[in-house]
């Protein structure tokens, strides 16, 4: 009963989450069937009373006269319905124009249930939306009247006749009124408990629209740092391949070269034989790292297993080649990572396997691979030499291809590397990175 005959135009709403949108859709499923009550239930109310008037005429004592003031006031109860349809939707309530309207439909409501008490059918009207249609201070008031014209129509018509017929109005009355505070009491807590959790949902829906801003905005800085490290990489293979080619290929070339000249230059078929077979050693050689250096321009090693497998294999192969004993360990659980990440973690591993190799003289080296929460982390250990990190030299203006290449490429996908040696215990290394999965 508490609704609004004419409700204000509601402002749009923020974006919502789908049960948010599907409660709002139940919500304004409610107040559209209600808006179809408001419009049309005083219509149907007044229709039943006078279905209901005219075979009680004689019970109620009609006469002519009562008949043209039925006749005058019912179609006055439906003009007015009328023109309140026309501008319900364009005021904003409680206002002069609600207050105005509700009065005059209980005026009219209150002379047909004097005239006939089943008119009161319709007099039910004046508890439609009173909260709505009359400011908080007049709704007490609309409900009064009210509840006096339906305690009149209750107790056989206006005014009661007789001691009996006014007590019996008086506690009618009384308990009506106390009806009708309890309901009113009821009606303003659902309303308040309404706009709470409207105003709980909104908040809610400012929330979400940050978060899912935020969410975007971390989306695009996300895809933004993949491309710089992509590009970064390309550029890191670039200046590897360069140095590859100028400490393998071309030390070689040089060796050859200068195998080959002595030959031109020797009479002596022994030392033309030894440089010629010095020189074959040295091509194969460089044709070998040839391969190796193609091989590793591009990770073959991820183009058909996850990480892991790749790391596993590439640590059994560097061991059978080097002849040193290394062990590859998986730890959590292995998901499929983003191509940049694995790509990533794969050349730290080969040049820290390179490395090893080169410098550390290591007769057991282990590569661990972690799964941990949001991060993905990469050990690895050897017995070697080791090394002191702070008399490392600061890194040329070519760039690294050791401990700080490993350490840019880390940082590229917002990772770190972290460093723990000492002249002749060994050396530990330990990239960090965020576990970014396939897309």
């Amino acid at each position: 009963m508490d609704t609004d005959m004419g409700p204000a135009p509601a402002p749009a709403p923020a974006p919502a989450s789908a049960p948010d949108r599907e409660r709002e859709r139940d919500v304004a499923g409610v107040e559209r069937r209600w808006a179809v009550v408001n419009h049309r239930g005083p219509y149907l109310l007044l229709l039943v009373s006078a279905l209901l008037a005219v075979p009680t005429a004689g019970m109620f004592g009609m006469r002519q006269g009562d008949w043209y003031a039925t006749g005058g006031l019912v179609a006055a109860g439906l003009a007015l319905q009328v023109w309140w349809g026309t501008v319900a939707d364009t005021l904003r309530v409680p206002s002069a124009t609600s207050i105005g309207y509700y009065a005059v439909r209980w005026v009219i409501a209150f002379v047909l249930s004097w005239i006939n008490p089943l008119f009161c059918v319709y007099a039910f009207t004046g508890y439609f939306g009173a909260r709505r249609l009359l400011p908080r201070p007049v709704v007490t008031v609309g409900l009064f009247a009210t509840a006096v014209t339906m305690s009149g129509a209750y107790t056989g018509g206006m005014p009661p006749s007789g001691r009996t017929q006014w007590l019996l109005f008086g506690a009618i009355l009384v308990v009506t009124l106390v009806l009708v505070a309890v309901s009113d009491r009821l009606f303003a807590t659902e309303d308040e408990r309404a706009r709470v959790q409207a105003a709980t949902i909104s908040e809610l829906e400012r929330t979400n629209a940050a978060l899912q801003q935020a969410l975007d905005e971390n989306a695009a800085l996300h895809a933004q740092l993949l491309v710089q490290a992509r590009e970064a990489g390309v550029a890191d293979e670039r200046r590897r391949l360069a140095a590859e080619i100028h400490d393998t290929l071309a030390q070689g070339l040089t060796g050859i070269i200068a195998q080959l000249q002595v030959v031109a230059n020797t009479p002596d078929r022994d030392q033309a034989r030894e440089h010629t077979g010095r020189a074959l050693e040295l091509a194969r050689y460089s044709l070998g790292e040839a391969r190796r250096s193609v091989q590793n321009l591009a990770p073959v090693a991820l183009e058909y297993d996850g990480l892991s497998e790749a790391l596993k294999k590439t640590v059994a192969a560097w061991g059978e080649r080097t002849g040193v004993r290394a062990e590859f360990t998986l730890t959590g659980t292995a998901e499929q990572l983003h191509e940049e990440v694995a790509a990533t973690l794969l050349r730290i591993v080969q040049e820290a396997l390179s490395n090893a190799a080169r410098h550390a003289r290591a007769t057991r080296v282990g590569v661990t691979l972690s799964f941990l929460g949001d991060d993905v982390i990469l050990d690895i250990r050897d017995d070697g030499t080791g090394f002191d990190p702070l008399a490392l030299p600061a890194r040329s203006s070519s760039g690294g291809f050791g401990l700080d290449g490993m350490r840019a490429r880390a940082e590229r996908i917002a990772g770190s590397l972290a460093v723990e040696s000492e002249p002749g215990h060994g050396t530990a290394l330990s990239a960090r990175v965020p576990l970014v999965r396939h897309e």
